[in-house]
């Protein structure tokens, strides 16, 4: 489990300026990374250091990283988002 500086950096890496990820990421980072296991916690951070550009595309659904670790990341997200 993540502790607190942990949280509050990835809080502050998770709010882009661009509120289409903003509305996205940082309540997935609050509500969901504190219970994720390691390797997906490993993933949101590999995410995280991708362009906004890209995250942009992929959350947009317009494309989808070619990165499998990724491809998994942004689906988690947009699953927890869109109606089933």
């Amino acid at each position: 489990m993540a502790d607190q500086t942990e949280l509050n950096r990835l809080f502050w890496h998770s709010r882009r300026g661009m509120l289409e990820l903003d509305v996205l990421l940082v309540p997935f980072v609050r509500e969901v990374y504190p219970s994720l296991p390691a390797d997906d916690q490993e993933r949101y951070r590999k995410l995280l250091s991708c362009e906004d550009q890209d995250m942009f595309g992929w959350f947009m659904q317009r494309e989808e990283p070619e990165d499998p670790d990724l491809r998994r990341m942004v689906r988690m997200i947009l699953d927890r988002v869109q109606p089933k």
